[in-house]
């Protein structure tokens, strides 16, 4: 083990056996289940993915959706990119394997919640095809529900509201998506939009319009 400040070996060991070892490791099932807490909560528990490039609207958008199904009585969790970051994933940076790592660990918590009988709201860029299955293998292919924001990378360099695109042109961030770094378009996502043509509110309204059949009340 090296100190990251000093670079001075802190520990040294062998690795006896592997604790990651899938043969040691057996799933508790628990009484109180997904159901039961989806049933106690009135509602269906899934997750809505929002993708799309740095400055495409994506948290404005799930911040007002989580409002208005607050609003309604449902009972959400939302989790940006930023904030995570901050805390669970601190320890990862920007490189495609942290990054990959970044997805799987959102993924991973999305489904406890979900589990937990939550709407969970995410906002990540997500900037690959593969990230975006991973996360629904991870989530279940009927509770993970993808939104692609699908702001032009023009405008969102336009809008540039944390002055990341100006850093990354000048070559002061590496890997920096939509840049230096690749940003795949979905294949099939549940929904998509354009915020250069349509407001944040109309956004919303539609999202709920389409999506509500999948939030009714747990019989």
């Amino acid at each position: 083990l090296i100190d990251r400040k000093s670079h001075m070996t802190s520990a040294v060991g062998m690795i006896h056996k592997d604790l990651k070892s899938s043969h040691d490791i057996y799933s508790y099932q628990t009484e109180v289940n997904r159901q039961l807490r989806s049933q106690i909560k009135h509602q269906n528990p899934i997750t809505i993915w929002f993708t799309g490039l740095s400055g495409s609207g994506k948290s404005t958008i799930a911040n007002a959706l989580e409002k208005k199904l607050f609003e309604k009585g449902y009972h959400t969790m939302l989790l940006d990119g930023d904030n995570v970051r901050k805390g669970l994933n601190y320890n990862l940076d920007f490189s495609e394997v942290d990054r990959i790592e970044n997805i799987r660990r959102v993924a991973e918590v999305s489904k406890l919640m979900n589990d937990a009988g939550l709407i969970v709201i995410n906002s990540f860029i997500t900037p690959l095809n593969s990230e975006r299955e991973q996360a629904k293998s991870v989530i279940g292919e009927d509770s993970f529900k993808l939104i692609h924001i699908a702001t032009p990378l023009e405008e969102c360099e336009k809008r540039d509201p944390k002055g990341l695109y100006e850093k990354a042109r000048k070559g002061l961030i590496p890997d920096f998506t939509g840049i230096s770094s690749l940003y795949e378009i979905p294949v099939n996502p549940n929904l998509t939009y354009d915020t250069t043509s349509t407001t944040v509110e109309n956004i919303v309204e539609d999202i709920l319009k389409h999506l509500y059949p999948e939030m009714t009340k747990v019989s």
